[in-house]
């Protein structure tokens, strides 16, 4: 959220917890704030998103930077959220990466151990959302920092457990009924059907709904209904 997209508000009332752009990848100080104050309003946690400062990308290409530069990336970000946050009575609840940044640490040991020693030395108890089962969730458990598992309502998924690359046909998910079959998939039966045709094994914490989606505000109200008509709460820690 927070990216320009102007649809916060009216996602807000049917998530738990909110991952705001700090104004590299997408969006602004004045958007970072805005948001922030919604989701206060709606009891929502609020979360940076940090992305690659690369707005004409919408941070969705990988860069290359040494583990020094990916440490000042995170905290500079971290900073900003929280001199936005503060001053309006908002805690960092967690930090989820975004874009390419995201799928780099999935994948990359270093750089996760990087992003969570830098997230560590600025607060030991925000939550690391991480793709579930990646090499960020791996290194938050050895480093013992809070993580939460994240999987995805409307991307697809690879045999190897990583989402299908969005230059790849059949990358996203389009009908909101497959978003919310899906879902009850992973939460109910801990799979989730990849592109491949075979199903594979996942854990989940955490739903991510992308609010740069066409579908976004639909997903985000049918999602809630089903998760509600099957008496899944949906909470944050």
């Amino acid at each position: 959220m927070g990216e320009g997209m102007g649809n916060e508000s009216q996602i807000m009332p049917y998530i738990s917890s909110a991952n705001i752009s700090c104004g590299f990848h997408a969006g602004n100080l004045d958007t970072l704030k805005k948001t922030i104050e919604l989701a206060l309003a709606n009891n929502v946690a609020v979360g940076a998103h940090p992305g690659y400062p690369d707005k004409e990308n919408f941070g969705r290409i990988s860069q290359m930077l040494s583990l020094l530069e990916m440490a000042e990336l995170i905290a500079e970000q971290m900073y900003i959220f929280e001199k936005v946050a503060i001053p309006l009575g908002a805690k960092m609840h967690h930090v989820k990466l975004h874009g390419a940044l995201y799928n780099d640490c999935a994948k990359d040991e270093a750089l996760s151990k990087i992003f969570i020693q830098t997230i560590q030395a600025i607060d030991s108890d925000i939550i690391i959302y991480g793709l579930s089962g990646s090499k960020t969730i791996t290194q938050a458990k050895i480093l013992g920092q809070p993580f939460a598992n994240e999987v995805f309502a409307d991307r697809t998924y690879q045999l190897d457990g990583h989402l299908t690359p969005r230059y790849l046909e059949h990358a996203m998910i389009h009908e909101t009924e497959e978003a919310c079959l899906q879902v009850l998939q992973i939460i109910n039966n801990q799979k989730v059907n990849t592109i491949q045709g075979d199903p594979i094994t996942i854990e989940a914490d955490t739903i991510c709904i992308h609010g740069d989606g066409e579908n976004a505000i639909e997903f985000a109200k049918a999602i809630h209904k089903t998760l509600k008509d099957n008496h899944i709460e949906i909470a944050y820690t």
